[in-house]
């Protein structure tokens, strides 16, 4: 601590400057209940990264005041209750805290520490606990609620809104990252329509351990650093079958890059709103599309065309994993490609291009195999968005760039699948090899992640052999395929074309590619089904479990994670109720 004109200086050296964490404890704006509270401030330097502090209490840790979300309309109405919002991006309305007490669930020890700079021993605290829940607010910041629209299952659905969301503070970490944290399930906003504003245990465990699960598989995506529980009482008609039942109120801290989405943009065009499409176009460009000059006249063209490339690559590598998101609206597409909104997800389990998991969805109009077709349906939509802002020059190449999507995805989906393969380089019989193996997969219902995984850690004797070991199940069933021994000669052939490659190379390679364990939703409803009566334990195990996807776990074979989904699963159901 450096002492001298009223000011208490903690500096950390970091990558891209130092900062200083000034006290000022004659400034009224800096106290809350009669405690300090430091505020970050980021002066230019090209000092170095030489030691990492992470902040030991709430008191020490403090929001971006100087946030450049400042510059954004917010919507002059300060009342909070339900309306038509017009010619803002943000309404300012604070949290709703639970009336009951709060208890704090799981914490993600990562978010805490290399996104926010917090030791882990602050979620030990009260005041934690009261910030992770609404009830605490950092002074200065004002929370916000994003106001966007979108396309519903197809139909544009007019204003929607951060309807039980909050932005609760936005933060520039060490690194010189900036972060932003919502409330998901934090009360009424101004978007609430006709709901409570708050979100149930059930869909609050199963985003909390999704979007950290994704994280670590390697999926563009928001994370969520806390969950708490609270005992106020939420009523939902969980399959939309008017069988109202009672649940218990919770709230996830989740955190992103932004929360911009689609939406955000969808709604301004339709409102007519021009002035603050450009402006919000030219703020997202400036802050999360680095590469892209401000002066560049075809900013917004090369815009949208990251976003169709970034696009492309999401769901491909939502394809690679067996991930169903299962409400792809546009209001649900984030425009930095980045998965979000947790709602009615599934990991495929038997391998079926028609895989629905959300069973609000009738159609299946998000059924897996349509993932791709939807992700260009909402590039259209995005298009239309951005319309005003192109002449017709560039509109034109706009359209040209839409009409590769699925160019891009194909790339992109044949190099990940060759990669789940073992295969080095690229060769033209691949795709034929790829699509083979999930058709035989499709035929024996062979299961998704474990035959991958199993196809990896299986040595090449036993597949010249044609030999399955029991213990690989998934991989057993489709050895029952009268075309597989014909597979399996077509891919040895394959595999010898790679160069410098030898079997222990191939299945070190596969295993770090393929994952053991994914999030089913026969393990979230397990969890969840405890997490009901107050037992937590299974929460955080699998937390623990998901971490680390592509390791063999002692603790995860035991509960039987990498094994067929238990009898009781069978008719396992998940909806857009939360």
């Amino acid at each position: 601590m450096v002492q001298g004109r009223g000011y208490a200086l903690v500096c950390l050296v970091a990558v891209c400057g130092t900062y200083c964490l000034a006290w000022k404890p004659n400034s009224p704006m800096d106290t809350e209940n009669g405690k300090h509270t430091l505020l970050l401030h980021t002066p230019n330097t090209s000092e170095s990264c030489e030691r990492r502090v992470k902040v030991s209490s709430m008191d020490l840790w403090s929001a971006s005041l100087d946030d450049v979300l400042a510059g954004l309309p917010i919507d002059p109405v300060r009342e909070n209750y339900v309306r038509r919002v017009k010619d803002c991006i943000f309404s300012r309305v604070y949290p709703t805290p639970f009336i009951s007490e709060v208890q704090l669930v799981a914490v993600s020890e990562d978010v805490l520490e290399n996104l926010l700079d917090l030791d882990t021993s602050v979620a030990n605290t009260t005041d934690f606990l009261r910030f992770v829940s609404g009830s605490k607010l950092i002074s200065g910041f004002v929370p916000l609620a994003h106001r966007y629209g979108g396309h519903q299952f197809g139909v544009w659905a007019g204003q929607l809104g951060d309807g039980r969301a909050h932005l609760i503070s936005t933060y520039i970490n060490r690194y010189g990252e900036r972060w932003e944290l919502q409330l998901k399930g934090s009360g009424k906003t101004p978007y609430s329509r006709n709901g409570d504003g708050r979100a149930v245990l059930r869909s609050s465990v199963r985003e909390f351990l999704c979007s950290e699960a994704m994280h670590y598989l390697g999926i563009p995506t928001s994370r969520a650093a806390s969950l708490v529980v609270s005992n106020d009482a939420i009523w939902r008609d969980q399959f939309y079958n008017r069988n109202v039942k009672k649940e218990r109120g919770a709230v996830v801290l989740r955190v992103a890059k932004s929360w911009f989405r689609f939406g955000s943009l969808e709604v301004l065009t339709n409102s007519g709103e021009f002035y603050l499409l450009r402006k919000l176009v030219d703020f997202i460009i400036k802050e999360h599309f680095l590469s892209i000059s401000p002066a560049d006249p075809n900013k917004v063209l090369v815009f949208f065309s990251k976003v169709v490339s970034q696009t492309a690559d999401m769901i491909a590598q939502w394809m690679s994993v067996g991930f169903a998101h299962g409400v792809c609206n546009t209001d649900n597409f984030s425009l930095l490609s980045i998965t979000i909104d947790y709602g009615p997800f599934g990991f495929m389990e038997n391998y079926d291009a028609d895989y629905v998991p959300n069973t609000s969805d009738d159609e299946g109009r998000y059924k897996i195999g349509a993932q791709a077709n939807v992700g260009m349906f909402n590039l259209n939509k995005l298009l239309l968005a951005l319309k005003p802002l192109m002449d017709n020059r560039q509109e034109q190449l706009a359209l040209k760039i839409l009409s590769d999507f699925p160019n891009l995805y194909y790339q992109r989906f044949t190099e990940l699948y060759r990669a789940k393969l073992g295969l080095l380089g690229a060769s033209e019989e691949d795709l034929t090899l790829i699509a083979s193996f999930l058709n035989l997969m499709e035929d024996t219902k062979a299961d998704f992640t474990m035959s991958f995984r199993q196809l990896s850690e299986i040595t090449r004797w036993q597949l010249e052999s044609v030999t399955i070991p029991q213990e690989h199940w998934a991989l057993s069933s489709i050895s029952q395929h009268m075309e597989f021994p014909a597979w399996v000669s077509a891919y040895l052939l394959r595999l010898k074309s790679n160069p410098d490659d030898s079997d222990s190379g191939r299945r070190e390679r596969m295993t770090a590619t393929n994952p053991r364990y994914v999030l089913r939703n026969w393990m979230a409803e397990s969890a969840v089904r405890k997490a009901e009566k107050n037992d937590f334990s299974e929460v955080r195990q699998l937390q623990n479990v998901l971490r680390k996807p592509f390791q063999t776990q002692k603790m995860a074979e035991l509960a039987g994670y990498a094994q067929k989904a238990p009898g009781w699963a069978k008719d396992l159901k998940v909806s857009c109720s939360s």
